[in-house]
């Protein structure tokens, strides 16, 4: 390895402009691997605007388009499980490239489908694309983002997957309105509609790639692989006028080995892995559990459920995207700021509240025709406090959780314990998603009673065991201490 004075000052010294060049530099990048996150977001919601169509077209009982619905999350978890090591063994750009020629296959794949067992096989690949950018892009942000603005732009992968969700949405709509008898029918060019909505992801997913193309490799990754003239060119474009041989040195010595990592490497005393490990899945998992894709996957349904008309229920759905995505941006705003904790808890109190006052509400609905009912005041409450739930989901878990594994682990772990943290919040997205209709058939109360819990369990755990991580440089993660106990990496 050079040492400082062994080659010209730096790379940040040849810069003429400010750190605010550097600052922006850092955003565009970090931009970049956050079309991951749009294209998480769009290819795990555009299904939804195709579930009655998939029913017509191949004869599909509610069970089977469940299944269908969900398997992509099953191929989310492999991604996801993969995704690091891989990205510690080739790079985070060259996972990027995958996922993206991965999105292409499955959106392509999908809207040629002739039968759902095939259907099926493409969404798994779909998810296997959203696995590995679940993990790529927050691993990419946090290595290329100075710590003063890691928080703010290791938001943009949640931002970018509500951004997702809602352009799915809206091409839905569209396709389905330009076309002869909506998303059953067929579209201007030929075809079934429903087949244009699937191809659609093919659009996003080859501009990722292209723009994977033109961006550096994380500096860290090139620090382990030796290749330091690299890492000080793209630590000198994103620090300005800093230290970047001090840098360098200090990702030097965080690396522990000079070896692959494997998941052995997180093994750990406590219940067979590091402490640190599980503070990541523990998160991931309470992320899922407090039921927030039960809004986006089933809200119609649900609103249809208790007495609202199909276009209410529509529209209601809408509004709780736009509440999505515009307290997204209330986090962008506050994590740098407030921080990881105080985010984590006051979501956590908020989403028990808004989540009681539902059960509440369902709990005390009348029951009609063996459907709750929501009459009087109960329906507008419940609908305020189903939008409070997004909101305090959207500005604090929703994008906070991202972050934290993104920079809550030190380097040596980093890829691999991020694809173990992502993996078990596919698997517990899987739960939630699969088990909601059968336990809100038996009882709505029932349902949103347990994600009431899991919020409170959430609020206690991220008291007891979450470590503040605002403003701590990457490779200072080894000596991560907990509010209560150290949990070391």
């Amino acid at each position: 390895m050079s040492t400082p004075g062994s080659e010209p000052k730096t790379t940040a010294d040849e810069h003429h402009d400010g750190p605010s060049h550097s600052a922006a530099t850092a955003a565009l990048l970090a931009g970049a691997a956050a079309l991951g996150g749009f294209l998480f977001g769009y290819d795990s919601s555009v299904i939804n605007g195709t579930v009655d169509a998939l029913k017509d077209t191949f004869h599909l009982s509610g069970f089977v388009v469940g299944f269908v619905v969900s398997a992509a999350l099953l191929g989310c978890a492999v991604g996801a499980w993969f995704a690091g090591p891989i990205g510690d063994r080739i790079g985070r750009v060259k996972v990027m490239l995958a996922a993206s020629a991965l999105f292409v296959i499955s959106s392509l794949g999908s809207a040629f489908a002739f039968s759902a067992v095939d259907l099926t096989a493409w969404r798994l690949v779909g998810g296997l694309a959203i696995g590995a950018a679940s993990v790529i892009a927050p691993a990419y942000i946090a290595e290329i983002a100075p710590a003063e603005l890691r928080g703010r732009l290791g938001s943009l992968q949640q931002m970018a997957i509500v951004l997702g969700i809602f352009a799915a949405l809206v091409v839905d709509y569209v396709i389905a309105q330009v076309s002869e008898g909506g998303a059953t029918g067929t579209f201007p060019w030929g075809g079934g509609a429903w087949r244009w909505m699937f191809a659609s992801a093919a659009v996003p997913a080859v501009f990722w790639g292209v723009i994977a193309t033109t961006i550096p490799e994380s500096p860290r990754y090139l620090v382990k692989k030796h290749k330091m003239t690299d890492a000080r060119r793209v630590l000198g474009r994103v620090m300005g006028r800093g230290d970047v041989d001090g840098k360098i040195q200090d990702i030097v010595r965080s690396i522990a080995e000079d070896r692959a990592v494997h998941l052995r490497d997180l093994r750990g005393s406590r219940l067979g892995l590091l402490p640190i490990v599980w503070v990541g899945i523990l998160l991931s998992v309470f992320q899922q559990f407090v039921g927030i894709n039960v809004i986006f996957y089933y809200s119609s349904s649900l609103w249809q459920a208790v007495g609202f008309s199909e276009s209410n229920a529509m529209f209601t759905s809408v509004i709780n995207s736009i509440v999505n995505v515009a307290f997204t941006l209330v986090a962008i705003a506050l994590v740098d700021r407030v921080g990881r904790r105080p985010l984590l808890l006051g979501g956590a109190a908020g989403m028990a509240l808004s989540l009681g006052t539902l059960t509440a509400c369902f709990a005390t609905a009348h029951v009609v025709d063996g459907k709750p009912e929501l009459s009087g005041a109960a329906g507008p409450i419940a609908l305020v406090a189903a939008n409070v739930f997004v909101a305090a989901f959207a500005a604090t878990w929703g994008p906070v959780v991202w972050v934290m594994l993104g920079e809550m682990f030190n380097n040596f772990i980093r890829a691999s314990a991020l694809a173990v943290a992502a993996a078990a919040q596919w698997l517990a997205n899987w739960v939630v998603t699969t088990t909601f209709p059968g336990i809100s058939g038996f009882s709505l109360s029932l349902a949103y009673g347990l994600y009431t819990a899991f919020s409170v369990l959430a609020f206690v755990f991220v008291i007891r065991a979450v470590p503040e991580t605002k403003g701590r440089e990457l490779e200072d993660m080894d000596r991560l201490e907990g509010p209560r106990r150290a949990a070391r990496a």
